[in-house]
């Protein structure tokens, strides 16, 4: 079933106690006992890939506007902690190389989601799976790379094919093989909410995986367990 990852994979961190995608989020995750953590990566104006959910800076930190029109120096001026609780005020928004950094100190592997902006799908996939190929350190598990974007995904695959990846997708839809095998991906992430076990049974009978976001009431998870789903993604990792 390709890449055997743990139950459940800290989401954005442990983004339910810190605020997400950020370092403070991860190592809140290590303490929690969590071995994997996703967080997203897409890039600045000038090319760097940085830590960061939205197309936008206005609901995780005190910028505004397009992550994509600010370069990186503009970017690690911001706080992209204060807005979810003062004791984290002066959280940077992180590089991915800063990141990977963190990752080996506290033994977390990642699963890496590029978030790209709309003719940046190619640009913002090869330099995503570039710097995990050239970064990534030694001593951890491979990583796992994964997209909702399937042109970026695409990208990362020519750049850097030993690097596993995955298939993010609201619903798993009739296509799924086809799509799976065009990208190469041995895994689908899916909304919990919107599986169906059917589809779910097909997929994992085929040899790949089903992984399901965001799953934060253990009840969810035990139900998505018994249908064969391989982890879930918890704001909430210590409640499993």
């Amino acid at each position: 079933m390709g890449q055997e990852l743990p139950r459940v994979i800290g989401h954005r961190g442990a983004s339910g106690h810190a605020p997400e995608n950020t370092t403070a989020s991860m190592v809140k995750a290590a303490k929690l006992g969590v071995t994997w953590v996703e967080f997203d990566a897409r890039l600045s104006r000038d090319g760097q890939v940085v830590i960061f959910h939205d197309d936008s800076l206005e609901r995780t930190s005190d910028g505004s506007g397009p992550v994509a029109n600010a370069d990186l120096a503009q970017l690690q001026l911001l706080d992209a902690g204060s807005w979810y609780a003062k004791e984290f005020a002066g959280e940077p928004i992180p590089t991915l190389s800063r990141m990977l950094k963190e990752l080996a100190a506290l033994g977390l592997c990642a699963n890496v989601e590029i978030k790209s902006d709309k003719g940046r799908e190619d640009e913002t996939g090869r330099a995503v799976a570039a710097l995990l190929d050239r970064e990534w350190p030694s001593a951890l598990p491979t990583p796992l790379i994964s997209s909702f974007n399937p042109q970026a995904l695409a990208a990362a695959a020519a750049t850097a094919s030993h690097i596993p990846r995955a298939l993010c997708i609201d619903n798993i839809p009739k296509d799924w093989r086809r799509r799976l095998e065009a990208y190469g991906a041995d895994a689908v992430h899916c909304r919990h909410d919107k599986l169906r076990p059917d589809r779910a049974r097909a997929v994992i009978d085929a040899g790949f995986a089903v992984r399901c976001y965001t799953v934060n009431q253990a009840e969810q998870a035990e139900a998505l367990f018994r249908h064969g789903v391989q982890s879930v993604f918890s704001d909430y990792p210590d409640r499993f």
